[in-house]
């Protein structure tokens, strides 16, 4: 009996050393396993080909932001085919609101992505993950508020934006519809560069190309086969910024850096703090873009009444120019964002080779780009604006001029907006701030004012190139400014 208590007593023994000896190595390798998680983006981004890194990066945001900035381009293009110019200068009148979501958008997300990459640079993933989280609920819930608001105070709001008589009626059919979809697309604004952040810049494009062909597809079933007009347009938007919003929600379960809980999804106040700091430059430039617009569209219905293309011509054709404006800027943001998780991540390893090596190719890239671009605009500005559908003489007349003036400067843009992003990467967040108020507030602002008083309507579109010049010379010299502060050689750790 005591032999087989024994031999009992010693198999319990072995198994409890076994499963012990099991539990142990499997917590070293789930220690390891989180450790790996953290250290994939270092061995790339800190090793990796800067080039290879860059296109890797680059092109999905820059396919990603294409397709986005179809969105409304699709739209426009549709109305101005089934409505006419009145409808295109509909949506031009509402899309400030777009420019809001953009605003806050970015500020969350590109706050909270350089952080991200800043954090896991300096090996701290539990504070990449807190400012990740805080700042997809702030995304979620300051998307729901803004929805209610616009409902609350629409009429005054589209009145203050520059709507006439004439395309009021049409601002409202389309606006009440597409602010249902302003969480959906405030959190795909903000969750895409965190996606980028984790390195998969391919699925962040996938997200935003998905629900852009959704768009494509339903507007013109809704708007000719449905013959639903402004309201199928709307709708089709609405539903394609869900599908993107959904495939980006299901991404957070699935980072490869980190490995989100549900508590890191709390707000909390120290991270809302970084995100408004590293996210004050697109802030900015977008709100001063808002600004901007709704400047810029009272303008046109003022100085357009005096003119001999009236009020409607002038704000349609401001609104195609600035929506093919967008597409250039999206070309470029991409690039940059591209850019952004690269430089910030061997910024705060303090790889400063590598931080100088991606501006330096970055710029190149911008530059050439903004070139063709420019060469395009100048030389195809009656096919461009034709595709948006069909007008008078006195249409097509001030479209070309209006075009041709508007992006003159379009080659030296690229290159500023490259760097005011390539500074807040690395954390230079006031620099880039300053970088974009000098374009839109300080110098493009006062010039809206000043030059239609002497030119008239005319005034309005040479002031865009003038302040591109200025907010160009000022990028060049805070940029070199700042360089200098950077070490030209790497800091061991």
């Amino acid at each position: 009996m005591s032999r087989r208590v024994l031999f009992l007593n010693s198999v319990l023994v072995n198994f409890i050393v076994i499963f012990e000896n099991l539990g142990r190595k499997r917590m070293e390798e789930s220690i390891k396993e989180k450790n790996s998680l953290a250290d994939n983006k270092k061995m790339r981004f800190g090793t990796e080909s800067i080039p290879k890194l860059l296109v890797s990066l680059a092109v999905p945001a820059i396919i990603a932001n294409l397709v986005n900035a179809l969105y409304n381009i699709v739209d426009q293009i549709f109305i101005g085919q089934k409505i006419g110019f009145l409808g295109n200068a509909a949506t031009n009148v509402a899309f400030p609101l777009t420019t809001i979501c953009l605003a806050i958008g970015l500020m969350t997300g590109v706050g909270a992505a350089t952080n991200f990459n800043l954090e896991l640079g300096r090996k701290r993933p539990k504070r990449a993950k807190s400012v990740a989280g805080t700042a997809v609920t702030m995304l979620l819930l300051g998307g729901i508020v803004l929805c209610i608001l616009i409902n609350i105070f629409l009429r005054p709001m589209l009145t203050a934006f520059g709507a006439t008589n004439q395309i009021f009626d049409y601002a409202i059919e389309y606006t009440r519809i597409t602010s249902l979809g302003i969480p959906f697309l405030l959190f795909a604004i903000g969750a895409n560069p965190l996606v980028r952040a984790d390195g998969n810049a391919f699925y962040s494009m996938l997200a935003i190309v998905v629900g852009s062909l959704v768009n494509t597809i339903l507007d013109p079933l809704f708007m000719f086969g449905f013959d639903m007009g402004m309201d199928g347009a709307a709708w089709a938007t609405v539903i394609g910024q869900f599908v993107s919003a959904v495939m980006l929600a299901l991404y957070f379960f699935r980072f490869k850096s980190v490995k989100f809980e549900l508590r890191d999804f709390k707000i909390r106040i120290r991270e809302i703090g970084i995100l408004f700091a590293l996210g004050t430059s697109p802030f900015i430039f977008q709100c001063s873009a808002l600004v901007i617009q709704i400047v810029t569209n009272n303008l046109l219905k003022i100085y357009g009444a005096k003119s001999i293309y009236g009020s409607e011509i002038p704000i349609a054709v401001a609104g195609i120019v600035m929506k093919i404006n967008v597409i250039f800027i999206a070309i470029i943001l991409g690039l940059t964002q591209g850019a952004q998780p690269i430089a910030g991540y061997n910024y705060g390893a303090r790889k400063y080779t590598r931080v100088r090596e991606i501006l330096n190719l970055t710029l190149k890239a911008a530059f050439v780009i903004s070139i063709v671009a420019f060469a395009i605009f100048q030389l195809f500005p009656v096919q461009i604006i034709s595709v948006f559908g069909s007008g008078s003489e006195l249409y097509f007349k001030y479209g070309t001029k209006y075009m041709k003036v508007f992006l003159f400067f379009i080659f030296l843009n690229g290159i500023q907006a490259a760097i005011t992003l390539f500074l807040t990467s690395i954390g230079r967040a006031f620099q880039g701030a300053v970088l974009s108020l000098v374009r839109q507030i300080i110098s493009l602002l006062p010039l809206l004012i000043i030059l239609p008083y002497f030119m008239g309507v005319d005034g309005i579109m040479f002031a865009f190139p003038i302040a591109d010049l200025v907010a160009f010379i000022v990028s060049v010299v805070i940029l070199k400014k700042e360089m200098k502060k950077i070490p030209k050689k790497d800091e061991d750790d």
